[in-house]
């Protein structure tokens, strides 16, 4: 996949753009993502338009909270088979007119033959455009524009808003169904207090990215994989409030049957089913006892399926 992104390269081919700010990949984006794809059979070569998700501001709480990060987001994409992404900071193109990112935007960078949006995709100056206004726009510049209509999990309307309520709820399983792949994320190994290896259940540490979603603090059933190998594991969620000392949110992952050094490694986690909520122990002693019980419980959730 090539990255237009901060480059001066125009593809030379035309292309079929997928748009969005895909902060999920959900089933929804994926949708759209496809009827890109599908140009393919024209001689058409698939892209992506989106945005830097931590750019992106909003009403309310003044930014978007990724659910993927820009490294797994490009991962994604390449493997769906998207040929060219262009991922811009959403302040770079934040004033353009409607028109101006049909012209500049679509035609003038991404050389489209075909623009695929959502019907709630909006763009220009203020958000003010949807698809009934890229279509009148782009007819002139010979580009083809596909409104690819709401998709439903059920009765349920696939949306990045209620995939991040359901994350931050801890209703995980919920957040995996609307997702299509298992919540995740990809980050280094970092040092921490060491106090697992002292009770027998040695830990890694990861530190969330700013304005990453961040699961309800608790303890989940996961999936932990590091350099091609995966293994069953329990990763808590939150501030570590037993041994104090945490201000940022941190996730401790306990990889079952694993031993070895993983400093400097970067780990994916998956997080597969809600176990318990965080909470404090007495010491390191009853922390050590519900440990095993949570293990217990993941082997149970495991045979079960999860």
């Amino acid at each position: 996949m090539i990255d237009l992104t901060g480059t001066n390269l125009v593809p030379k081919e035309k292309t079929a753009a997928a748009l969005g700010l895909f902060d999920g990949l959900h089933i929804g984006h994926r949708e759209v993502v496809k009827r890109a794809l599908a140009f393919s059979d024209k001689g058409i070569s698939p892209a992506v338009f989106t945005f830097e998700t931590h750019t992106v501001t909003s009403k309310g709480d003044g930014g978007v909270d990724a659910i993927l990060s820009r490294e797994l987001k490009f991962e994604f994409l390449e493997k769906l088979g998207v040929r060219y992404v262009y991922s811009p900071d959403f302040n770079v193109i934040r004033d353009f007119s409607a028109k101006e990112f049909a012209e500049k935007v679509l035609k003038g960078k991404l050389n489209a033959a075909a623009a695929i949006c959502g019907s709630d995709f909006r763009f220009g100056f203020g958000g003010k455009a949807g698809p009934d206004e890229l279509k009148s726009l782009c007819e002139p510049l010979g580009i083809e524009v596909v409104e690819v209509p709401p998709v439903k999990l059920g009765d349920e309307v696939v949306s990045s808003t209620r995939i991040r309520t359901y994350i931050r709820d801890g209703e995980i399983e919920k957040a995996n169904a609307l997702l299509g792949y298992e919540f995740q994320f990809l980050l280094p190994v970092v040092h921490g207090n060491e106090l697992g290896r002292t009770i027998n259940f040695p830990t890694i540490n990861q530190r969330f990215s700013e304005r990453q979603a961040v699961p309800r603090f608790g303890v989940y059933l996961s999936r932990t994989e590091i350099d091609g190998k995966a293994w069953d594991s329990i990763t808590n969620i939150g501030i570590k409030p037993t041994v104090g000392g945490e201000v940022s949110p941190l996730a401790e992952t306990h990889i079952i049957g694993f031993s070895g050094d993983l400093y400097g490694k970067t780990a994916r986690v998956s997080l597969r089913a809600f176990i318990r909520p965080e909470k404090k122990f007495s010491g390191l002693e009853s922390l050590s006892t519900q440990i095993a019980s949570d293990i217990n419980k993941a082997n149970e959730l495991m045979r079960k399926g999860k």
